[in-house]
């Protein structure tokens, strides 16, 4: 088999602790008047458990779910608020390995794709921050300045970040053999089967019994002690 030349990153999970709920009801919190923000994360609290349900029975309709929440935003808000939300919040999440880990592709020669089911204002910060090549994420529609709750489609989950992939190998001319994928969750299961080189980092129960399976290398991705 060719050395990889490409690799795709998965976000929560992998190169973070943090995740896209808790990363919402931060942004949420900072909405003003303060009763808005308490609506917004009460509105949260009480849809939880239909939104864990549907994360376990499929990560896309999670995702179209969830990102209703975002309805009545003003776009312009949620970007300043995203570039202040990294640096408070989530590049203190990060894992020191998957940075160590990612550097060491970079180094590798390998081009560098984060593939995640997050936000563009948030994973466009990410992708900055690590120094990504390319970014694939969702993105709001937005109608007079104000989030609808909808995202553009496609909706980038499951296979739709199978079909992500494809396309990028195939204008880099790369096989997807020669591919490594990095992520945390079964839902991405179909992602790291497409590819010659994938990897389970902090797998749920799920993944990682598929990782054993397949003899799919697991890796611990932990924080730093404070």
């Amino acid at each position: 088999m060719a050395p990889p030349r490409i690799a795709f990153y998965d976000f929560d999970g992998t190169l973070t602790s943090d995740s896209l709920v808790t990363r919402y009801a931060r942004l949420a919190a900072g909405i003003r008047p303060a009763r808005n923000a308490v609506w917004r994360l009460s509105r949260l609290a009480a849809r939880a458990p239909l939104l864990l349900a549907l994360e376990h029975y499929s990560r896309g309709r999670f995702n179209q779910a969830f990102f209703r929440e975002y309805r009545g935003l003003d776009g312009d808000w949620l970007f300043q608020r995203a570039e202040r939300l990294f640096g408070s919040h989530i590049q203190r999440s990060i894992y020191p390995q998957a940075a160590k880990c990612l550097e060491s592709d970079r180094l590798a020669g390998l081009v560098l794709v984060l593939v995640t089911g997050e936000l563009d204002f948030i994973a466009e910060a990410v992708g900055r921050h690590f120094g990504f090549d390319q970014v694939i994420c969702n993105s709001l529609i937005f109608e007079h300045g104000r989030a609808t709750g909808e995202v553009m489609p496609p909706l980038i989950a499951g296979s739709q970040k199978v079909a992500a992939i494809e396309r990028i190998c195939q204008t880099l001319g790369i096989r997807r053999c020669e591919a490594k994928a990095y992520s945390d969750s079964y839902s991405d299961a179909p992602l790291l089967s497409a590819v010659g080189r994938p990897a389970a980092v902090n797998p749920d129960r799920r993944l990682a019994r598929l990782a054993r399976q397949r003899g799919w290398p697991i890796l611990s991705f932990r924080k730093s002690a404070r």
